[in-house]
């Protein structure tokens, strides 16, 4: 489930509060005396079999007393009563319900807990908790909690697993009066979780931002994709708690090691463009500056003070962050000195030095709040005896009035300050006790502002393309789980990496020191230049702890002897493991290269994570690694490059030239792609991948292995490009085409196909006429979640390398959370019409409806767009005319879908 009646529980109608009580002190009580106090208008019920009233309401013994079902039930009763409690709600017709109670943690409540669903499923009866404090909607007077405080109307929304976070939150929303849409206790989440509350939340008029406070995330991908949806379209802040709990099982590769599973968590939250905080202090900071302020339109910000040592703090917290100090242009520097004193500081901080009065604070102000060189203000306040920080203050708000620039203040201190700071709050001007506060706050605007272009932003189309060799890695995977093994050998790897256009050395498998001493003498006739030994065991993975790997090995004797030595070595150290040979290759030159790791883990919860980081034999004691979500594109993958500090080195420095940073990125790209192809693949490294600015070359790898029951995509957190629904279609004017789902690097071709388009076409299309659509616009018709809304287009079969493929047509399902229903939106280049294509691309969107079990499919049409109207009826469309959208036909096509 979804969305799917979630309007029951925050817009009920009606409501009852199953286990009221009249008991001072009693949840039941607090919860009878909250909901009467929030002024919801609908009828409210009380049951306890004890009470004949409470709070001087009707109070019955039994549901059958209720006049009707409730929309909202409120159960606060002992665990053991609450299945039966919700089997008799949910059949007579309520279907939404907050279940207060606790003790499902033993055996048995797990077992009440399965119970408790059994019975609300059939019914799509949705339930909150259970173990919750209850939820709050202040924008309709809904308090059904017992929580301490009722808070004001706003537009935030706090999801919390935790009460007393929930509780924390009101206090300091209070102190500073800030309101807020939605108050939800998750508790347990044994229905409705993160995922449902972000999908209901994303569409919500009256929310304009999202807090999460997280435990744990439950059903990965929804979760995923819902948060995707929500980050779009407002800010969406999270505190994951549990950062350093220990991991779930051990781990055998180098990438398993790195790859804690609170990374794994930054990783995810960085994809779907959540902004992650660390403390309860810098949510609620978050909260506050978000709120009030917005995103900043960059990372530039000018610092205003009266004291250079405040200022100084403040710059050295923002180039900390990553900040920048704004320049200030000969313009603005020369209007400041004439109105500033002769000793200011002629740059930024804008020291205005410490007997700043208001009036100078008010002519600086008029001059920095229209600099537009600068993304945002900070104005700081030190307080001193000579002027009056509470005048000062007044002088700002004055200065700011009518300013759309963002800014921020702190007048540092706290009895002295505290005035300054209440007349902030009541014009909504954000204010902090600190310089360091109010440069993170600045932060928070900044990353969530990096985090929308990083969501929007075009990926470059892949310099080539490849086919992988599916055959060979399925023969190797087949051949050793066939045999027992859980690691294919390290030839084995590197030949899978081969298969998936991965360079890696060229090795030679050679049985005893004696046939590895002929191999390396018939080498020496092709290659020049030492050789490589390897130990060659199904055993040992981490070959270099026991001396299992020898460098520069110069002759046929050098290698006999190092062969030699090494299975003495292995026999002493490890004489239980299983010697199959040794391997020989060229030894690599990698003074001009850099080590790097490329790798792959399967999260329990989140499927495969794909690592990049700086690689050698010291891997885990650098710790130098980034973690992503496959698929990757290729900015994805240069943004996994980025996040490293080897990639400083890899840009080039001193002498060395950068390295092949397209290269990697395609790399990575092509172990994603292994791992989403292959179910069985449980961790895997390339350790050392060598990187200079020719070329990249995997030295060594590891794979490890597992029986699979479960489709490989089916693992994924983000659906990937589906290639399923590739297909060659006929061109009626000769030839043929290729009609696929929309890629993200479409959007070149999607701009320019409106140049195709009439302003009567793009209208009757988007019922509004779009001159110049903008790089958002088109951002969100390329890149979509293919798990709800899918986008088919036509193009050419093949594009010369270089040019952007064209876009003819497309077509598009944009599907409801609950995947019931799904609006059709479709257009045909003018240049396209009269072919067909209309009437194809209607059939193939059908056909993809179908195959996902949606309901219907629905679409708006204008009157005089006679053509689609057709096509509509040709395919079984009815039509009615909505009396609210004069002009429309509403269209729907009936499905064999599940019924709504």
């Amino acid at each position: 489930m979804t969305i799917r009646n979630l309007d029951r529980l925050f817009r009920p109608q009606s409501l009852a509060i199953i286990g009221a009580s009249a008991r001072e002190g009693a949840i039941g009580h607090v919860l009878a005396r909250n909901v009467l106090a929030g002024g919801f208008r609908g009828p409210i019920g009380f049951i306890n079999p004890k009470y004949q009233s409470v709070l001087d309401r009707p109070c019955v013994a039994n549901i059958g007393a209720l006049d009707g079902a409730p929309d909202l039930a409120v159960i606060a009763t002992p665990a053991a009563t609450v299945p039966g409690i919700v089997k008799e709600l949910a059949e007579r017709g309520t279907r939404a319900a907050i279940i207060i109670s606790a003790g499902f943690g033993s055996a048995d409540g797990q077992a009440l807990k399965r119970e408790m669903q059994l019975a609300a499923r059939p019914h799509l009866m949705r339930m909150v908790g259970p173990n919750c404090l209850g939820v709050i909607a202040p924008i309709i007077g809904l308090n059904v909690s017992f929580a301490h405080l009722s808070p004001k109307k706003g537009s935030i929304a706090l999801l919390t697993q935790s009460g007393a976070i929930l509780t924390s939150a009101l206090d300091w929303a209070a102190a500073r009066g800030i309101g807020f849409s939605h108050l939800v206790s998750m508790g347990e989440m044994l229905d409705v979780d993160f995922g449902d509350m972000l999908d209901y939340l994303a569409s919500d008029g009256s929310t304009s931002a999202i807090l999460i406070y997280a435990e744990a995330v439950t059903n990965a991908r929804k979760f995923v994709s819902a948060a995707r949806r929500a980050a779009r379209l407002k800010p969406v802040i999270i505190i994951k708690a549990g950062r350093y709990g220990e991991t779930a099982g051990a781990v055998t590769s180098h990438t398993g090691a790195l790859a804690g599973s609170d990374a794994i968590y930054d990783a995810i939250f960085r994809r779907v463009g959540l902004l992650r905080v660390d403390d309860l202090a810098e949510l609620f900071e978050a909260m506050e500056t978000l709120a009030l302020m917005g995103p900043a339109a960059g990372d530039r910000l000018t610092i205003l003070t009266n004291g250079g040592g405040a200022g100084i703090l403040a710059a050295d917290a923002l180039v900390r962050a990553g900040g920048h100090l704004a320049p200030l242009d000969p313009g603005v520097l020369e209007r400041l000195d004439h109105v500033l004193p002769k000793g200011w500081s002629r740059g930024n901080p804008v020291d205005i030095i410490g007997d700043a009065d208001a009036e100078r604070y008010r002519v600086a102000i008029d001059i920095l709040a229209g600099d537009v060189h600068s993304d945002a203000l900070l104005v700081l306040n030190s307080p001193t005896a000579l002027t009056s920080s509470d005048a000062a203050a007044d002088a700002v708000i004055a200065g700011l009035a009518g300013r759309k620039k963002p800014v921020l203040t702190s007048w540092i201190g706290d009895q002295t300050s505290r005035p300054a700071r209440a007349k902030f709050a009541a014009v909504k001007i954000p204010s902090y006790t600190t310089p360091e506060q109010a440069v993170r706050a600045f932060g928070y605007m900044v990353a969530y502002r990096r985090s929308q272009m990083l969501l929007t932003e075009t990926p470059p189309s892949l310099p080539s393309n490849f086919t992988p060799d599916h055959a060979t890695v399925r023969q190797m995977i087949d051949q050793a789980l066939a045999k027992g093994r859980s690691f294919l050998t390290s030839p084995e790897s590197l030949a899978v990496m081969r298969a998936y256009g991965i360079n890696v050395v060229t090795d030679e498998i050679v049985a005893s020191p004696q046939e590895a001493r002929k191999k390396a003498e018939a080498m020496a006739e092709t290659v020049a230049g030492p050789l490589v030994l390897k130990l060659l065991s199904p055993d040992i993975t981490h070959k270099s702890d026991i001396g299992g790997v020898v460098l520069g090995l110069t002759d046929g004797a050098a290698v006999e002897a190092a062969a030699a030595a090494m299975l003495e070595r292995v026999g002493e150290m490890r004489p239980d493991a299983r010697i199959d040979g040794f391997t020989l290759s060229p030894m690599i030159d990698r003074s001009a290269s850099q080590e790097l790791i490329l790798g792959a883990v399967t999260d329990p919860q989140f499927g495969p994570i794909i690592l990049f980081g700086q690689g050698g034999t010291s891997v885990e004691v650098t710790a130098d690694r980034s973690l992503a979500l496959p698929p990757l594109n290729l900015k994805l993958a240069r943004e996994l490059i980025a996040d490293t500090r080897v990639y400083r080195l890899l840009q080039g420095y001193r002498e060395r030239p950068a390295a092949d940073l397209d290269s990697i990125a395609l790399s990575l790209m092509r172990v994603a792609q292994l791992v989403m192809d292959f179910a069985e693949i449980q961790e895997l490294d390339i350790n050392p991948l060598l990187a200079n600015e020719h070329t990249v070359i995997a030295l060594d790898a590891r794979i490890r292995v597992a029986r699979s029951a479960v489709a490989p995509q089916s693992r994924l957190a983000i659906r990937p490009y589906p290639q399923e629904l590739e297909e060659i279609v006929p061109d009626p004017a000769g030839g043929s085409l290729l009609l696929r789902p929309i890629r993200p690097e479409d959007e070149p071709g999607m701009l320019e196909a409106f140049k195709h388009l009439s302003s009567e076409s793009v209208e009757l299309r988007f019922f509004r006429v779009v001159t110049n659509p903008s790089h958002q616009m088109i951002a969100g018709l390329t890149q979509i979640d293919y798990d709800r809304e899918m986008a088919l287009v036509l193009t050419d079969i093949d594009t010369p390398e270089g040019e952007t493929p064209p876009i003819y047509a497309d077509v598009r399902l944009l599907m409801d959370p609950d995947r019931v229903e799904a609006e059709y939106a479709i257009i045909v280049r003018d240049d396209m019409a009269g072919r067909g294509f209309g009437s194809l691309m209607m059939e193939r969107i059908i056909a993809y409806g179908r195959s996902i079990n949606l309901s219907r499919i629905t679409g708006l049409v204008r009157m005089e767009n006679a053509s689609m109207l057709a096509i509509c009826q040709r395919l079984g469309f009815t039509r009615r005319v909505d009396p609210d959208m004069p002009g429309l036909f509403h269209v729907t096509k009936e499905l064999s879908g599940r019924s709504a």
